[in-house]
């Protein structure tokens, strides 16, 4: 069921005209931004590091505004209801939608390292070419796994793109996407640790540029069931809330 779900909205998330201007343009523009920004600082050797972490944050984005953006589309075609209906558990309904937005989000990370090769020459040398597309599957289903934990709380918001806009940036920030953790400031340390996508982000880095990938890309995939079984159990709270309150069908 998972699989055919996740098959359905990612058939869904290729026919959106939104989803396809962004999978279109953002990449460019993220590849260019990361590229100035580290040439800007005398750093043209981590060019390649650059377009993986530029390559991240198009993933998070994908996941965290398809995410939302999924669930207030159920809304507005009227069929979330009928999700909230069936008979399985909520979380495991709207899972699906969460991993087809990693899965669509995997896009933007290939685009990304192909025009940051094609327009500014990046050499693709990674340093463990075998471990580079484990762990940026790994970090897609870290990602996937988390959105369900903010998608628990899509579901009764009237704008959840309002949060999504919150979050997008902070997150790809805390977790090291682009600017290395070591370089802000001390009290986000903690906020990073227990996030996956920190872990994620590492072991995609440590994938490209050189380092012990599989301990950093286990501690995304614990971090992440941790949050799938918190989703899952918010899920059930939410909707069960929402239908006490009536408030599921806010549009």
């Amino acid at each position: 069921m998972i699989a055919v779900g996740a098959l359905l909205h990612v058939k869904q998330l290729s026919r959106s005209p939104f989803e396809i201007a962004i999978a279109l343009f953002v990449p460019v523009v993220q590849a260019t931004l990361a590229v100035y920004l580290f040439r800007a600082g005398g750093e043209p050797d981590r060019l390649l590091e650059a377009a993986v972490g530029a390559g991240l944050m198009g993933v998070w984005s994908t996941v965290l505004f398809g995410s939302g953006g999924a669930i207030q589309s159920q809304r507005w075609q009227g069929t979330l209801e009928m999700i909230m209906l069936a008979p399985r558990s909520p979380a495991l309904v709207l899972l699906p939608v969460t991993l087809a937005t990693g899965i669509t989000g995997t896009y933007a990370m290939l685009a990304t390292l192909a025009w940051g090769r094609l327009l500014y020459g990046i050499p693709l040398d990674f340093a463990h070419p075998v471990a580079f597309p484990v762990a940026v599957a790994g970090c897609i289903a870290g990602l996937g796994m988390f959105g369900l934990l903010l998608a628990s709380s899509f579901v009764l918001l009237r704008h959840a793109n309002a949060l999504a806009n919150m979050l997008e940036y902070p997150i790809w920030l805390v977790s090291g996407m682009l600017v290395p953790v070591t370089a802000l400031p001390g009290w986000t340390g903690p906020v990073a640790a227990v996030l996956p996508t920190t872990w994620g982000a590492r072991a995609v880095h440590e994938a490209a540029a050189g380092g012990p990938v599989w301990p950093a890309l286990g501690g995304c995939l614990a971090i992440s069931l941790a949050c799938l079984a918190v989703g899952w159990v918010l899920m059930t709270y939410v909707e069960r809330r929402a239908r006490v309150a009536a408030t599921l069908a806010l549009a």
